[in-house]
């Protein structure tokens, strides 16, 4: 859908020419007085208005159009009002623009001057809207700093809020990179053992030599260097939650001792006879198929059903496209503070270029991939070679992600050739302008 755009003007005509110029572009909202124009404003919301300050009952006084002025923003604080005026009434304008008004024009309008300045208007509207939206979401309930509105990251939410404050053994499935680490933390968060240790182990960082030490400890004298008893991660995490990370990587032999402190939590230390009782909450999580595992034998079956009592898959940030942007702008607003670059923003091609990346390294690359741009960038505004992104129509894994990356570009190299007008872009492409809008928000391509 066009974006709501709220004319407000006692001039028919002015008004039937306004919305004749500007309705290709925006679904044009139309009102003659301050009543009408705050009734239709509270009823639809758009993001801009155009008000003429001559408004009856007296249109040759300033003060009505002032009034609604202040009643808009009474209801909007992040309304985006452009005044429309008379050639000699600048310092009516001005004192306007100190009341919070976005921009001025003169009668009469020039169309396209009028065009450019509603463009640059709409996107300043989008982005304060989505950093609102991301500063609600980093200060209230957002799951141990996830951010996420796409559907896929709600039904990891809603998984999270269900499973958490049960004790049953929990499976995070998903590729390296998108966030299985934070997901059980936020289980941890949420969970009755909360108050306890969250003990996290990364099992293919550790030597295999050393693994069954680590997890289970050891008792003085039980292998050469073993000159103190130890406790393991599993003991240190009584009482909270053990985070198994790559539990696919845990070799045979370890995967059986493990069983047996799953269904008796019960251990024994390496070298030790006595058992030791420990209840803790385990959380496993692997980016690799623990199925092809257990056919190829290197996996124990009776193993992963105790642990993937319950399942949660974390989705491949190329599916969560509408998060790409609000994730880049958190890390954006971090790395800033962190070197002391102040108003720092991207620009077009830069959002363009975080939209059209595959992004195979999920968060954690756009997260590096920010944080370098952050870093290098000599402007306030980062650009597309900031990012250093690799072009997004290389090879792709499935013909789903191959049809949607030319789908993409095809997109992309219409607006541009068209300056982002959607009827004449759609008109090369063969489809409608619906059928584009559709295109473009399942795509993540946002416009210009």
């Amino acid at each position: 859908m066009n974006p709501k755009l709220l004319i407000v003007d006692d001039d028919d005509e002015i008004r039937a020419q306004m919305k004749w110029a500007l309705v290709n572009d925006y679904e044009i909202l139309v009102a003659e007085n301050r009543t009408r124009a705050v009734e239709i404003f509270q009823a639809e919301r758009p993001a801009v208005v155009l008000l003429d300050l001559g408004l009856p009952p007296q249109p040759a006084n300033p003060e009505e159009g002032l009034a609604a002025l202040s009643e808009l923003f009474a209801l909007d604080r992040l309304a985006k009002v452009i005044i429309i005026t008379g050639q000699g009434e600048k310092e009516v304008a001005l004192r306007a623009i100190g009341a919070g008004a976005y921009d001025f024009l003169c009668k009469p309008v020039d169309a396209e001057e009028l065009k450019f300045l509603l463009k640059r208007c709409f996107h300043v509207a989008q982005l304060e809207r989505e950093y609102r939206d991301m500063q609600q979401l980093l200060q209230g309930d957002s799951f141990e700093g996830m951010l996420g509105t796409s559907r896929p990251m709600q039904t990891v939410f809603d998984a999270i809020r269900k499973v958490a404050t049960t004790t049953a053994p929990v499976l995070i499935l998903g590729e390296s990179g998108t966030g299985k680490e934070m997901t059980a933390r936020a289980i941890h968060q949420r969970s009755n053992c909360k108050d306890g240790p969250f003990v996290a182990i990364n099992c293919s960082a550790i030597p295999e030599t050393l693994l069954e030490s680590e997890l289970f400890g050891h008792e003085k004298g039980a292998f050469t260097g073993a000159h103190a008893q130890r406790k393991g991660r599993i003991e240190t995490a009584a009482g909270g939650t053990l985070f198994l990370d790559e539990i696919g990587e845990i070799p045979l032999p370890l995967q059986v001792k493990l069983l047996r402190f799953l269904q008796e939590q019960c251990i024994q230390r390496v070298g030790g006879r006595q058992d030791i009782q420990i209840e803790t909450r385990v959380i496993a999580a692997t980016n690799a198929d623990l199925k092809k595992g257990m056919a190829a034998g290197t996996f124990r079956e009776d193993l992963f059903y105790r642990l993937s009592v319950v399942q949660v898959v974390m989705p491949p940030l190329r599916e969560r496209e509408n998060d790409i942007f609000m994730l880049a702008q958190s890390f954006l607003q971090r790395f800033a503070v962190q070197v002391k670059k102040t108003g720092l923003t991207f620009d077009k091609g830069a959002v363009r270029a975080l939209n059209s990346h595959s992004w195979p390294g999920n968060v954690r690359e756009l997260e590096n991939c920010v944080r370098r741009a952050v870093i290098m960038a000599e402007g306030k505004r980062l650009t597309a070679q900031d990012l250093e992104l690799a072009s997004a129509t290389g090879n792709t894994g499935t013909l789903k992600e191959a049809r949607e990356a030319t789908e993409r570009e095809m997109i992309q190299r219409a607006l541009r050739k068209h300056s982002g007008k959607i009827t004449s872009a759609a008109m090369e492409l063969g489809i409608s302008r619906p059928t584009l809008y559709e295109l473009m928000e399942k795509l993540g391509i946002a416009r210009e």
